[in-house]
């Protein structure tokens, strides 16, 4: 009963978590891959009023939406894991079948919609997750602190780095722009691939940061961080205060310009105000009157996955050359207007589609594969067990 209990919040946060990614990357569709659009690079002085209204919506969603998904992809790990345990099941067991076909989804959704994909990334972290949890507690908390540490290192350093004069360059992102505006949906794809090194570098290069986050939604999972006990109540108002004080001030740095503080707000500053936004969003449950947008936001978070892609989908058509071709001639407060009319069509999606299936249509193929394979092994396995008794 617990349990069940649980389960509302979490699915809210993981579908308010999806459809926030859609705030930041759609200025990197909007502006045909351009990633200046998401930073302050270019900038050395103050902004017009479209930069500036850009740049308060990356406040609220660059990295921090991103953050909060990490670690709602560690608790979901965890539900595994105690289902696992509850079934007496091998662990990690058929749980790397999920993590196979989630490196896959990736792989496609790279190559085919969108080269920023998170997926890959988020398979190769739940692999590395899955053993250190079936360690134990101490060697959990041992890399929870490890890779934390290791991380923040890595920023200070790119920090320091770049106080000395030594910035990251984002030229070339005119050809970029160019391909996205002019080019077919076929060239895109193929210089996916040819440039898949470099599209997958950030992917690698937050591993560290990803593993640290995957384990903190484990440690809150554990500690009944999203259960409507009193126990629950508490760690999140500590989580709220956290958003609130520390949080927010560290991400207003975004508003400086010139790109000092481009990394570290997105990788350091921003994860904090992830945590911060679970004891944000747990407070806001708390206003029965909205339960019916609350209960939307769940439906986008039980098919999370299909959303994420279809979100990303609908925006490539809509600014890519192949489709609609609005990328680089619209201004922020159109693009602000896509975004919210995007989340709403797939909090209306969502809806519908669940009052008929009990997943969303990529769930859904995972789930019947991972089952099929299992159910494959297990037989070859019997079989095997058969000729040699």
């Amino acid at each position: 009963m617990q349990m069940q209990q649980r389960l509302p919040f979490i699915d809210m946060l993981r579908g308010f978590a999806v459809l926030g990614t859609l705030g930041t990357n759609i200025w990197i569709f909007a502006y045909l891959g351009d990633l200046s659009y998401i930073t302050t690079s270019n900038y050395s002085g103050w902004w017009s009023f479209q930069d500036f209204l850009r740049m308060v919506v990356l406040f609220f969603v660059n990295g921090k939406l991103l953050g909060l998904l990490t670690i709602m992809f560690g608790v979901g790990l965890q539900l595994k894991y105690q289902q696992a345990l509850r079934r007496s099941n091998a662990w990690p067991g058929v749980y790397l079948w999920t993590i196979v076909f989630l490196g896959l989804e990736g792989l496609l959704h790279y190559t085919l919609v969108m080269e920023y994909d998170i997926l890959m990334s988020y398979a190769a972290t739940a692999f590395i997750v899955a053993f250190l949890i079936r360690l134990g507690n101490k060697a959990m908390t041992w890399a929870f602190y490890l890779f934390g540490s290791f991380h923040v290192l890595l920023i200070l350093f790119i920090f320091i780095s770049t106080l000395q004069g030594v910035g990251v360059s984002l030229n070339g992102m005119e050809s970029v722009a160019t391909l996205y505006e002019n080019g077919s949906w076929l060239a895109q794809v193929q210089h996916r691939l040819i440039n898949f090194l470099f599209y997958r570098s950030e992917a690698i290069f937050i591993i560290p940061m990803n593993i640290f986050l995957f384990l903190l939604g484990v440690k809150l999972m554990r500690n009944d961080v999203f259960s409507q006990t009193d126990r629950g109540r508490q760690i999140r108002q500590k989580l709220f205060t956290i958003g609130i004080y520390i949080g927010i001030p560290l991400n207003l740095l975004i508003f400086i310009p010139g790109g000092l503080f481009d990394f570290p707000v997105r990788y350091l500053c921003a994860p904090i105000l992830s945590i911060g936004y679970i004891g944000i969003l747990g407070k806001l449950v708390e206003y029965k009157r909205f339960n019916w947008l609350w209960q939307r936001f769940a439906q986008v978070g039980k098919m999370s996955l299909s959303c994420y892609v279809l979100q990303n989908i609908l925006a490539s058509f809509i600014f890519y050359g192949w489709g609609l071709g609005l990328g680089g001639h619209v201004n922020s407060v159109i693009v602000i207007c896509i975004w919210l009319t995007l989340s709403f069509l797939q909090l209306v999606i969502a809806s519908i589609w669940l009052q008929h299936f009990q997943l969303g249509p990529m769930e859904w193929i995972r789930q019947k594969s991972i089952r099929a394979m299992t159910q494959q092994f297990a037989t070859k396995e019997g079989v095997g067990n058969k000729n040699i008794s």
